[in-house]
């Protein structure tokens, strides 16, 4: 499932190239190295949400943190954090990508449309603020 791989890839919270993922049936199981108990219960949390998944089994072993920091080639522009900020909500079962509009000015994110709830709208701003580049979210959406 493609959908957890690009997903993990987004969020700077956890090592998505360090991690394995492996999908049967809807569970996925995810191996390889986490640098803290907080990185690996995350990286869980942002697989379990994703539509599709039923479970999740998280082998994942935790590790010292490297020293060298991975990089991903330099600044994300705009347009780049926009995207993934889309697909992240896209892929989040309890965000509603459909009824959110995203702009992206300098790294700043403004969310605006219309929210389910407030956990939702949190939710959203969470999601979107663990994006790669991201420097911080602005959330103007609305509650239904």
């Amino acid at each position: 499932m493609t959908k957890v791989k690009t997903t993990l890839l987004f969020h700077r919270s956890v090592s998505a190239g360090a991690t394995e993922v492996d999908v049967k049936g809807g569970i996925v199981t995810l191996r390889g190295k986490a640098e803290s108990q907080a990185q690996k219960d995350l990286t869980t949390e942002y697989a379990k949400d994703i539509d599709g998944v039923k479970d999740v089994k998280n082998e994942m072993v935790v590790s010292k943190p490297s020293k060298k920091t991975q990089t991903t080639g330099g600044k994300i522009d705009d347009a780049s954090i926009t995207g993934m900020a889309k697909m992240t909500l896209l892929y989040h079962r309890s965000t509603s990508a459909l009824n959110t509009s995203v702009t992206t000015n300098n790294g700043v994110v403004t969310l605006t449309g219309k929210a389910k709830s407030a956990a939702e709208k949190d939710l959203a701003t969470k999601y979107v603020n663990d994006v790669n580049g991201v420097k911080s979210v602005k959330n103007q959406m609305t509650i239904e």
